[in-house]
């Protein structure tokens, strides 16, 4: 179990789970109304992705990949185009090289110790944040959805940007980056073994995140 906290600590809230099952919806919720610091540390190689997509190099080749890392553009953090879908399966090609992870691993560590950028405290989320990045954070949640709920949320969520997908080919790679990501050699998608469970298929955004604060609640008043 994470350790009680008293409302003055500098607190680090690890937030894991699969694509779509709304680990990034939560974090950001939470940051709002915590008032804490939040990267979504996806974007990080999704920025990877982006970059490498622009330059043609294989997604694949580690040497031409890790090329790329020294001057990335973290001005496409803020980019729609991290959210397109090529890049998110260019982006789960990328997150198997252990070179790109140990490289981006340092970045994602320094922001979780920034206690001038996040004095009251940070939300980081990602796919090993609870069992890597920051295995002694103070919170943990594993966020899971059922399958066909987070196909249909994706089909939404592409929907609202106007671009059209064909249900199949996003069960497809969707599953393919499931497995992808739970069988990677370094840092493969699970829970940590302190983590909080939340099952978001029977609830909405609202839901999720009054459970989520409810639980943070219950951990910092103990």
């Amino acid at each position: 179990m994470a350790k009680a906290l008293e409302p003055s600590d500098k607190i680090v809230i690890a937030i894991d789970g699969p694509a779509a099952s709304g680990k990034g919806t939560l974090a950001q919720g939470l940051a709002v109304k915590l008032g804490f610091g939040y990267l979504d540390t996806g974007s990080l190689y999704r920025a990877v992705a982006c970059t490498v997509i622009k330059r043609g190099i294989d997604p694949e080749n580690d040497v031409a990949v890790m090329s790329v890392l020294p001057n990335l553009d973290l001005s496409l953090f803020s980019s729609d185009l991290l959210r397109t879908e090529a890049v998110g399966l260019a982006a789960s090609q990328i997150a198997t090289m252990p070179c790109v992870r140990e490289y981006l691993l340092d970045y994602q560590r320094s922001f979780a110790q920034d206690t001038h950028r996040n004095p009251k405290g940070v939300i980081l989320d990602g796919r090993d944040i609870g069992t890597v990045v920051c295995p002694k954070a103070d919170l943990k949640i594993f966020v899971v959805a059922d399958l066909d709920v987070r196909i249909k949320r994706r089909l939404e969520e592409l929907k609202r940007k106007g671009v059209i997908a064909v249900e199949e080919e996003i069960r497809a790679d969707m599953s393919e980056r499931d497995k992808r990501d739970g069988s990677r050699s370094s840092s493969p998608l699970r829970p940590a073994l302190d983590a909080w469970l939340l099952d978001t298929t029977k609830k909405d955004e609202t839901e999720t995140l009054l459970c989520a604060l409810n639980y943070i609640a219950e951990k910092l008043l103990k």
